[in-house]
């Protein structure tokens, strides 16, 4: 009796754990459901129509865990389709789930889908916003932020509060009158001013003695950024997911789309100061500040205003060398600055883009490698996926820029899966220049005055031992940036400019990584919610 007793106590014992350990199987949900609709805000001073997400100028933010599953319901309310891309998300797996016309059918107006991905061994300060047309000049921004899971150390001293800031440009002009400008054949004007959380009077009370993370996205759409806080330093931890050396500044660049965190200890008297962000190389300078209050403080900030220096923070790795600290991984891809041995892996091919400013058919346009990006009605996800011809030309955009005129055209780089690539961006312009690529994140390992070529002695100078691994990056004036990146996520994957008017004009490209093999452990199926567009019928 005894022995049956104890023979049921330990299969209770067997079933609970069994129980458990199914129902927890599965990572957490987080649910959203997006209301997208027109509104008025003056977010410069002067009333103008916005898009809003459930009300909100700029749109909520998520707040995520390493490996959540996030699943959002976007509502779309506005006369036009629409989509929302989430920047610096991998979408491992799925770039079903990207949000741009690559991949996606827009959502149609007044009519709803439902995004569901999982923010896979990813931790960091990331941001979501329209993708389809100008739309993201007037709003439907927010923030995306990704925290470790409570069991995992973080690689960098404990802070007390965590605080988000868009910082970004900004048109009193609507989305609408911008696209009317662009199509006529003329460029955009330097924004109307900048924006910190839309809006221009952000303040934020702090407790002396505290220590605050600061996540810093630029959400703007043309320019770069200085960010800086009178009389407080501040401690770079992260870069777009990559924990990095510890390294102090009194002031840091951020171009379009990059985003970082940085710790900040109230340190100073008891008083108000500043926070400033201001456009970089542009005429005039543009300026916004916020402010800083400690508790308790009854005196404004002191003037002048704190200046941005003249020099650029880029991660070379002469300047690593100068504050070097030992980082562990917390489990999150990618790993922390100088951790993968990125430098000892052999390139397979090299691809030298070179953007340009054109004309094709009496209109202003922008192109890569002569060929001005146009989206096809159908996605080329979809033509991809079922054999759809006549949508976009694979290999279309060459390896290196051609001679000839520039043309209009859909195409996508023919890339495989697992191979180690290099990508060179060649900027011919005057202007600053700030590449995206969805899916993945890369080493900036280069860059230099003028044109690159192949010479041996020009890869030399790369830092193959510790670059950051980010998903955003910039090309100065007349100048180059140079990339490595492993090609570990299939899918269809877009790069393109930051500046959102090239983008809009044809500054992008589009990068297939494929293999022959059918499996769900290199790419899921097509969603059963998907939309169909174009060549693309539902059967």
């Amino acid at each position: 009796m005894k022995e049956a007793t104890l023979l049921q106590f330990l299969l209770g014992i067997i079933v609970c754990s069994t129980l458990f350990f199914c129902t927890n199987a599965e990572d957490p949900y987080l649910f959203y459901t997006w209301e997208v609709t027109y509104g008025t805000r003056a977010p410069l001073g002067v009333p103008q129509q916005v898009i809003l997400i459930n009300n909100q100028f700029p749109g909520p933010p998520i707040e995520a865990v390493t490996n959540n599953n996030i699943v959002v319901n976007v509502i779309n309310h506005l006369d036009e389709p629409f989509l929302i891309t989430w920047h610096g998300i991998m979408q491992r797996r799925t770039s079903w789930q990207d949000g741009v016309l690559g991949t996606n059918c827009p959502i149609p107006s007044h009519s709803n889908w439902t995004y569901k991905f999982q923010v896979k061994d990813q931790i960091g300060t990331f941001m979501y916003y329209p993708s389809t047309i100008m739309h993201r000049a007037s709003g439907g921004f927010g923030a995306f932020n990704i925290n470790q899971r409570s069991v995992i150390s973080i690689p960098y001293p404990a802070f007390d509060e965590d605080v988000t800031l868009l910082v970004g440009d900004w048109y009193i002009k609507g989305h609408k009158a911008l696209e009317k400008q662009l199509d006529s054949g003329l460029d955009l004007p330097l924004p109307d001013g900048l924006l910190i959380n839309g809006g221009s009077n952000f303040s934020l009370t702090g407790q002396k003695g505290k220590t605050y993370k600061f996540r810093v996205t630029n959400v703007g759409i043309s320019t770069s950024i200085n960010f800086r806080i009178q009389g407080h330093p501040m401690t770079l931890v992260e870069v777009e997911g990559c924990h990095t050396l510890q390294e102090v500044y009194e002031s840091i660049d951020i171009h379009a789309g990059q985003s970082i965190a940085v710790l900040v200890t109230l340190h100073g008297s008891v008083k108000d100061y500043f926070i400033v962000a201001s456009t970089r190389f542009t005429k005039p300078i543009l300026t916004t500040t916020g402010i800083l209050r400690y508790q308790g403080s009854q005196t404004p900030p002191s003037l002048p205003l704190p200046v941005a220096p003249t020099y650029h923070v880029h991660w070379s790795m002469k300047h690593a060398r100068t504050i070097r600290m030992n980082l562990t991984a917390n489990a999150a891809r990618p790993n922390p600055q100088g951790s993968f041995h990125y430098g000892a892996i052999k390139v397979v091919r090299t691809i030298l883009l070179a953007n340009e400013k054109v004309e094709i058919n009496d209109k202003l346009r922008y192109a890569v490698n002569g060929i001005s990006y146009v989206d096809p009605a159908t996605p080329l996800k979809l033509a991809d996926w079922f054999n759809i011809p006549g949508v976009f030309v694979l290999n279309g955009t060459k390896d290196a820029p051609p001679s000839g005129p520039p043309t209009l055209g859909a195409s996508a780089f023919g890339l495989t899966l697992h191979d180690f690539v290099e990508i060179v961006f060649q900027n011919t312009e005057k202007t600053i220049q700030s590449w995206h690529l969805d899916g993945y994140n890369f080493f900036v390992a280069g860059y230099g005055g003028g044109n690159w070529t192949t010479d041996v002695r020009r890869r030399k100078r790369y830092n193959l031992v510790d670059a950051v691994s980010r998903n955003t990056v910039q090309v100065y004036p007349k100048s180059w940036t140079s990339i490595l990146v492993s090609l570990d996520n299939k899918g269809m994957w877009n790069l393109r400019s930051q500046t959102w008017s090239k983008r809009y004009l044809g500054q992008e490209v589009y990068l297939r990584v494929w293999n022959d093999e059918k499996s769900l452990y290199t790419e899921t199926d097509i969603p059963p919610n998907a939309l169909f567009c174009g060549k693309a019928v539902q059967s």
